[in-house]
């Protein structure tokens, strides 16, 4: 994507998050705040939230990953400095001595300034979490970008989050001014503006504000693992796609593969005059194999009648770039139209693509029609096929729609390669043998290990009384594992079933309910089991 598209992009999602539930906690805090001060604490609050949330935007990554911290450690600092911001209020003498090392920021007696960046810094940390979406792009382009791009976007999405909250800042000074009795009432201001600061930290301390990020995501990415995997930028192109045939241009030639199942080696010139629909996937993702069925159907349906899909592989996992297990895993699973392993990603890289599943609907002529990422929309799809091959008449498939609606755990990597989040257990270790300790109740969304680990890059092994909690939503719960052992189900304290392990590394369905379970999950592993991701449906 261009840079300025980015920015332009990055400051429109500052704008709407601003105004999203996820921000409802902030809001008060900096209406009631800007109105405690002279007329230059607003300006100070707001230049306090962007450079808090842009600077913990951009080293939260290089938090999580070069140093293997909690992810959750950045979140609950900037919960003990509203705390202490809280303090001052309620407490005039703990103000005075904390702003003192702050007067030379400001000009006026009482720390407008140095305060109300003081304030601003700490709504600007608790903030982040509502900046997933922007970290998630940042992280995901992390290779493309520069580190001043990577700044640039980052304050885009900052400033257009700023802008809204000034705004609302200004309005409680001239509600403030209206108050006649406003500075007879000052000190009772300024004690009842430091209860509620208390009070939100108190609700972020419990996860309100996870809560209502979950309810208020300005773009309903319901999670990574609903209609891609955690490969995503903020440009909507996960959910959003052109409504009719569009003319995308030529399409890239299949590069770097390295091997072919069910076919001799194909290009897309040997394949011109026929309908091509080009597959990305991997035979170890849960929202790949929600496809299958689908993509079966089309090609006994219209292969005779010109349609050919090329499933183009490109691991996510080293052993999904061994042919070996592609190609038992492609006789597995029954796909029989032609599979093109990519392991260098050279032919994503060619179609510029970011997700698990893509498709690519090319034309007779060799050129790129549609665009789809991720499970869904499978009947659309169908009728775009059926007017490229020149079909009449109403689609043939009958298939109901399994993609996953509701709102569930996102997908969790157990390696340190994606930087562990959501991991809330004792300080990890990586590459070696190490003790963990997990707690008794895990986080939303968190997990954590205890027992004996190995913590490796894309996978963890089990080595002696390994326990791994995690505390999920979800109707089905899948993890991808390999080794050789035996895994011991237990939901809240109810042991379930046992998993044998045989030494394939592949994708287990851990547990299957007809309704949503917001539960602790436990699972004990016998050694040598090796374990890489949750997905969630």
């Amino acid at each position: 994507m261009d840079l300025v598209l980015e920015l332009g992009v990055a400051f429109l999602a500052g704008l709407i998050t601003a105004v999203s539930p996820c921000a409802l906690p902030v809001l008060p805090i900096v209406f009631a705040g800007a109105a405690s001060g002279g007329a230059r604490r607003p300006y100070a609050i707001i230049a306090g939230v962007v450079v808090g949330f842009t600077g913990s935007l951009l080293a939260v990554a290089w938090l999580l990953r070069e140093l293997h911290l909690p992810q959750d450690l950045l979140r609950n600092l900037s919960i003990a400095l509203l705390f202490i911001v809280a303090a001052t209020l309620i407490v005039p003498r703990v103000g005075e001595v904390l702003e003192r090392p702050l007067a030379r920021f400001s000009r006026r007696p009482g720390g407008d300034l140095g305060g109300g960046f003081v304030l601003g810094l700490a709504l600007g940390l608790v903030f982040v979490p509502c900046g997933g979406l922007v970290l998630a792009a940042i992280t995901t382009h992390a290779a493309t970008l520069g580190g001043g791009e990577r700044v640039a976007v980052a304050i885009a999405f900052a400033v257009g989050t700023g802008l809204p909250m000034l705004a609302i800042a200004y309005g409680g000074r001239r509600a403030a001014g209206g108050l006649r009795s406003f500075r007879a009432h000052a000190r009772a201001f300024r004690t009842g503006l430091g209860a509620l600061i208390a009070a939100v930290a108190l609700l972020i301390t419990f996860h309100v504000d996870r809560t209502l990020a979950n309810v208020g995501n300005p773009f309903h990415f319901v999670d990574a693992q609903k209609s891609c995997t955690a490969q995503r930028d903020f440009s909507g192109r996960c959910v959003h796609e052109t409504s009719r045939l569009a003319d995308l241009g030529s399409a890239p030639d299949f590069a770097g593969i390295t091997d072919w199942f069910n076919s001799r080696p194909l290009s897309l010139e040997q394949l011109r005059g026929k309908v091509v629909l080009v597959d990305f996937w991997t035979y170890s993702c849960i929202n790949c194999l929600r496809t299958l069925p689908h993509l079966k159907a089309w090609w006994r349906d219209y292969h005779r009648a010109g349609l050919e899909i090329v499933g183009v592989h490109t691991p996510e996992f080293g052993f999904e770039a061994v042919p070996h297990n592609v190609g038992a895993a492609t006789k597995q699973l029954g796909v029989r139209w032609p599979v093109a392993l990519d392991p260098k990603y050279a032919t994503w890289k060619a179609y510029g693509n970011q997700y698990w599943p893509a498709e690519y609907l090319i034309d007779k002529r060799g050129h790129i029609r549609n665009e789809h990422f991720g499970e869904g929309e499978y009947d659309r799809t169908e009728r775009l096929i059926r007017r490229l091959l020149g079909e009449a008449g109403p689609a043939q498939a009958e298939l109901a729609d399994m993609t996953p609606t509701e709102l569930t755990t996102p997908e969790t990597y157990l390696g340190y390669e994606h930087g562990l989040a959501g991991y809330a257990g004792s300080k990890p270790v990586p590459d070696r043998r190490a003790e963990y300790i997990s707690p008794k109740d895990v986080t939303q969304n968190g997990w954590a290990l205890s027992g004996r680990w190995r913590l490796g890059r894309e996978h963890t092994t089990a080595a002696r009384d390994s326990e791994l909690a995690l505390h999920f939503r979800a109707k089905d719960v899948y993890l991808v594992m390999g080794g050789r052992g035996r895994v011991r189900v237990s939901v809240d304290g109810h042991e379930l079933r046992t998993i044998a392990v045989k030494g394939i590394n592949r994708l287990y369905t851990v547990l299957s309910r007809s309704q949503v379970l917001d539960a602790q999950l436990r699972l004990s592993f016998t050694p040598g089991v090796s374990v890489y991701s949750f997905t969630f449906g």
